[in-house]
């Protein structure tokens, strides 16, 4: 039996659609008042079959909206055979789109009616309806023009250009413009950037925020403003991204700064934002309370950067990315213990330009273990310096790092202030100068020997200006950074054993030289760089003739057991050797 296609009877699309701009231009543009437009016009039309499709809240720009796209299907499927809208505007403020629609409606055969144009293509085309799309979009080109203009404003002032605060924070009740913490937020921030100093990863992080059902920050910002969030029992409430961890750990809005400018968008027609440079940002300091501090930000931005490899049991490494070859640079590579050889292999590092084809390096190398017992006898004798003679220290690293003494900055801040009031003693001589002259007080001559004088002068005061502010801004920032570590000291009362937040937060950089054997001794050069104050000399006392004695003893030691395993060795080879041809 052959079936007959089931006719579907068709009917008309009333489209309406409201954005937020919308809004503010009078009640005849509410969505319940274009329901009742479009509803009034289908009795006039005689179209007894309609079907509401509605955009509340969208801006015309965009075309991904959710009713428009339901109309657009159910126009593709054939089911509609008018479609009614207050005007043009309604279904979208780019001419060129908006057009490309019409063209559709005409191919299919479909009836278009805009009163709010007076415009109906029963009636035949209105050629005058591609000016009023160029129009409507003008209309939302200028809103964005002004809208950008006030944000330009906004953000040059130094108040926040965020429609709302940044996780951890949220507005003061006095005063919207303020931030001030969430605490409950807030908490998770301070951990999120602690973990990522003990050495965990963005995607380990989620993972771990997820697993103890911490609200993600968009449930959290939902709950705490009173908002409809799913129910509790909901998984999505919270699962963490990697990419939202790193997006908190980058925010330098942590350290009470606001930064504008951060996205943008080439056009306002483009919906995806774009990362500015960050000397295209601004950034004002100190606008708000901190909830991490610039050390702490510093040490996590340093951390994040290093792609750290997780060994069976799910931890990384301690000396991930901080251990380098001095030669070429490079970061050497951990080799894990080996538990499955004949012969187990030592848990080492290992300069990886050495084991590339051709060599680009020679062979650094250097057990872990001790590695970890330099690294700890560096920090502990750094801490140990500080508590003793704090005053000692920061001297050593000020000479360290060729800086002048304070008596030198303190001549130096005498001689900007001197410069700058002679400078500004010199823009009052020459407009002296140049009125002298129109009144004929002196000669042409002696006008530009005078002008000539003073402009030279002018012009060295302004070289000389701006090294003297650079070096007192060096100074000022070394001196500041040397407090940043001894702060950091302070903070730890004994230290007996490593942790990654140890190494992170006290260590910048390791340098492993290779060993030099000329002496007859393996001796081995390693040079630990710490954050803020780089490389440090300490003092070390002369050993006593008694440590003297015990150092040459343990020496000849050494010597005599590498002797006997070279005469061992030489007496095995030959056995081995009549073995072999046996």
């Amino acid at each position: 039996m052959n079936r007959q296609p089931v006719s579907v009877p068709k009917y008309a699309a009333l489209y309406e659609r409201l954005s937020r701009d919308d809004e503010h231009q009078g009640p005849s543009h509410s969505i319940i008042n274009q329901q009742k437009l479009l509803e009034e016009l289908t009795e006039k039309y005689g179209y007894k079959e309609f079907r509401h499709f509605t955009d509340d809240g969208i801006s015309g720009t965009r075309f991904d909206r959710p009713g428009f796209l339901q109309m657009m299907d159910e126009i593709e499927t054939g089911n509609i055979s008018a479609v009614l809208t207050k005007d043009a505007s309604r279904i979208g403020r780019d001419h060129l789109r908006v057009g490309l629609f019409l063209e559709t409606l005409r191919q299919k055969e479909i009836r278009f009616i805009a009163p709010g144009d007076n415009v109906d293509t029963a009636m035949g085309e209105d050629d005058f309806m591609p000016f009023r799309n160029i129009i409507h979009e003008w209309h939302v080109r200028d809103i964005s023009r002004k809208i950008r203009a006030m944000f330009q404003t906004k953000g040059r002032s130094g108040k926040h250009t965020t429609t709302r605060p940044v996780y951890g924070y949220m507005r003061s009740p006095e005063d919207k413009n303020d931030w001030i913490i969430d605490e409950e937020a807030a908490s998770v921030v301070r951990r999120i950037f602690s973990m990522t100093i003990d050495g965990k990863g963005a995607y380990q992080i989620a993972r771990d925020l997820t697993d103890e059902k911490i609200l993600r920050p968009t449930a959290h910002v939902s709950k705490r403003e009173g908002g409809r969030i799913p129910p509790q029992g909901t998984s999505e409430l919270h699962v963490w991204t990697g990419s939202t961890v790193d997006g908190i750990l980058g925010r330098a809005d942590y350290m009470g700064h606001t930064v504008n400018f951060q996205t943008y968008t080439a056009s306002y027609k483009d919906k995806t934002r774009k990362r500015r440079a960050k000397e295209e940002q601004l950034i004002f300091e100190n606008t708000h309370e901190a909830i991490i501090d610039p050390e702490t930000w510093e040490t996590a931005q340093k951390c994040r950067k290093v792609k750290r490899v997780r060994g069976k049991n799910g931890e990384a490494k301690p000396f991930t990315g901080l251990v380098y070859c001095p030669d070429c640079n490079r970061r050497m590579y951990n080799h894990r213990k080996g538990e499955t050889h004949k012969y187990p292999t030592p848990d080492y590092y290992q300069c990886p330009g050495y084991n590339k084809y051709p060599k680009v390096c020679t062979n650094h190398y250097i057990r872990t273990d001790a590695l970890n017992t330099l690294a700890l006898d560096a920090i502990k004798a750094v801490s140990g310096f500080i508590k003793e003679d704090e005053d000692e220290f920061v001297r050593l690293v000020h000479e360290a790092h060729n800086h002048q003494n304070a008596e030198t900055a303190k001549i130096q801040q005498k001689q900007l202030v001197t410069f700058q009031k002679r400078h500004t003693e010199l823009d009052l001589l020459i407009k002296q100068l140049y009125e002298d002259k129109v009144k004929g007080s002196i000669s042409e001559k002696r006008f530009e020997i005078l002008s000539g004088e003073y402009e030279t002068e002018q012009t060295e005061l302004e070289q000389q200006i701006p090294a003297l502010q650079t070096a007192l801004e060096v100074f000022t920032m070394e001196s500041s950074k040397t407090g940043s570590f001894i702060k950091l000291v302070k903070k730890y009362t004994d230290i007996t054993e490593l942790t990654p937040t140890i190494l992170n937060e006290y260590i910048d950089r390791i340098y492993v030289h290779e060993v030099d054997k000329s002496s007859g001794d393996r001796e081995q050069s390693v040079e630990i760089s710490f954050n803020f104050i780089g490389r440090i000399d300490l003092p070390v006392e002369e050993p006593t003739p008694e440590e003297l004695e015990h150092l040459e003893k343990d020496r000849l030691r050494r010597k005599k057991n590498r002797e006997y395993f070279r005469k061992w060795a030489a007496e095995k080879r030959p056995q081995k050797a009549q073995k072999t041809s046996a």
